[in-house]
């Protein structure tokens, strides 16, 4: 695997010259002062190209802008109102530009309104350290009694909706502003954080869609760009949900392997392929990851390596995240798999058979707590992460035999 790392920019409190220092070969990043929808051009590109081989200094830092994370789909292209057809000639247009630069990888998701979803983004662990966790009766009290959503109740179970109408009675007016601002931070070093008002009206925008209705406007998305994708050489690669399952009475359709069957198999391309994700997909007890992985190894174009601990084996539940090797995913099983299809891929000639990785996520420990960098993204916390993640690759790369 290909040693990444995430990096949101200048602004970014762990600095290029600090990702030279923790091993990582290759950078992960995007643009993320570009509203969504807006065409990514190429002197904006070629910045940060540039922002990444340099270090403070001025000289070379040796690094490489390897995979965009992400190149955003527009609210207009899911919901497919409003200027959804220019965001989508834009996103083509971006494509180019990216390909025309040397960029070869583009994860994004396709999630309705909020990018990643947590409760709480510095939960205390026993060691002392922080990270971020997702509480499902806290999340109900924000959707019931804070957005008071209409209907919202209906959508939990009655022993979930009684005790979050118990926490709820419990907070003070700063622990209720602090959730619902936890809840709508949306995706880090993003330009469209949310109000409960912005939260609202995506809702209201979104009304009556169905599942099958966003399904369809996925893959009319991809049938638009994937063709593209493929003539410029790019691999697009599908982010999960995160976490996997439907929120806000909003219907998610990439929490599943049999999710990421249909869209794979609706346009069959090279092109179109995945992201996995093991921390997001990991917080559903019936994905199977390390299967996931030998099922469909040959369309995973980008891995982000990360574990959670759930609460308990309910679909829809909570959980934390965990250390690297700590969680509820079999990491070693999970980068055996990975192992073995670059070992396949090498055997086919594949000019992609090495697969760019980073760790993701991280609990913030040690001077990391009191940085407050993006919640989920502590220098040393990943750090760590990366160092147990290389030690698992380093010794099943170096087995001869099959395991």
């Amino acid at each position: 695997m290909r040693q990444t790392w995430r990096w949101f920019g200048p602004k970014d409190l762990c600095s290029i010259d600090d990702i030279t220092q923790v091993g990582a070969v290759g950078v992960v990043s995007a643009l993320h002062h570009v509203p969504n929808g807006v065409v990514w051009t190429k002197g904006e590109i070629a910045k940060r190209y540039q922002e990444i081989a340099t270090r403070k200094d001025g000289s070379a830092s040796g690094l490489t802008w390897d995979v965009v994370e992400s190149l955003p789909v527009s609210e207009d292209i899911k919901k497919q109102k409003g200027d959804w057809r220019e965001h989508i000639a834009n996103y083509k247009i971006s494509m180019r530009n990216l390909a025309e630069s040397g960029m070869e990888v583009i994860c994004y998701n396709f999630m309705p309104v909020l990018d990643w979803t947590r409760t709480d983004l510095r939960w205390e662990v026993p060691n002392g350290g922080s990270c971020m966790r997702f509480d499902i009766n806290d999340f109900a009290a924000f959707d019931i009694h804070i957005l008071t959503r209409p209907g919202a109740a209906a959508d939990y179970t009655n022993a979930i909706a009684d005790e979050a109408e118990r926490r709820f009675s419990n907070l003070s007016e700063h622990e209720k502003k602090q959730l619902g601002r936890n809840v709508t931070m949306g995706l880090p070093g993003s330009t469209e954080s949310m109000s409960l008002q912005d939260v609202q009206a995506h809702l209201d925008e979104y009304g009556n869609i169905t599942r099958d209705q966003l399904r369809e406007h996925f893959v009319h998305f991809l049938e638009e760009v994937v063709p593209e994708a493929e003539k410029l050489g790019l691999r697009l690669c599908c982010h999960p949900d995160d976490p996997p399952f439907a929120l806000l009475g909003l219907p998610r359709i990439m929490s599943t392997e049999e999710d990421y069957k249909y869209i794979l198999d609706a346009v069959d391309s090279p092109a179109n392929g995945m992201t996995l994700c093991s921390g997001s997909l990991g917080a559903r007890p019936d994905n199977d990851l390390p299967g996931m992985m030998e099922r469909f190894g040959r369309k995973v174009h980008f891995l982000h390596l990360r574990n959670v601990k759930r609460d308990n084996d309910d679909i829809v539940g909570s959980f934390f995240e965990a250390e690297h090797l700590g969680g509820d995913t079999d990491m070693v099983a999970l980068i055996a798999a990975i192992v073995r299809e670059e070992r396949r891929r090498k055997s086919e000639g594949r000019k992609d058979a090495i697969i760019p990785m980073r760790p993701d996520h991280g609990q913030d420990i040690l001077d990391d707590l009191g940085r407050r960098a993006q919640p989920g993204y502590p220098t040393i916390g990943r750090m760590k992460g990366l160092a147990e993640l290389r030690g698992v690759m380093t010794a099943l790369e170096h087995q001869s035999v099959n395991f």
